[in-house]
């Protein structure tokens, strides 16, 4: 079974930071391109930041580049991270955890497996 678990999400003031984390079991971690993709009420999915082992390619939407970092741990947990720094309130949002079998894409509709979310709300 496929499991990607999204944790550290938060309440945060304006300019502060947050690590989200997400545990990807039940997929060959290094196989799959990683994402973090958000959704605001109302409006469509977004790929904030993907990352690819199988071709050393990463991503970030024009919006958050230079304030958020995306990572991955394949060494001892199969873990992605995204370190967000400079948050500002248009960064509030639900932050999903993504899995894709092709290489880094900032497409939403080529990942096939998503993790729960966690609530990201930045207050100004």
């Amino acid at each position: 079974e496929v499991q990607l678990q999204a944790s550290g999400g938060g309440l945060v003031q304006a300019g502060g930071s947050l690590r989200l984390s997400c545990a990807v079991s039940g997929i060959t971690f290094d196989d799959y391109a990683m994402s973090w993709i958000r959704q605001v009420p109302g409006k469509e999915r977004e790929v904030v930041s993907c990352t690819s082992k199988s071709d050393g390619s990463t991503y970030y939407a024009d919006s958050v580049k230079g304030r958020f970092t995306i990572s991955s741990d394949s060494n001892t947990e199969n873990e992605v991270f995204l370190q967000m720094n400079s948050l500002k309130p248009e960064d509030t949002a639900v932050y999903y955890c993504a899995a894709s079998p092709t290489t880094a894409t900032m497409m939403t509709d080529e990942y096939d497996y998503w993790g729960q979310g966690t609530q990201v709300t930045v207050s100004s």
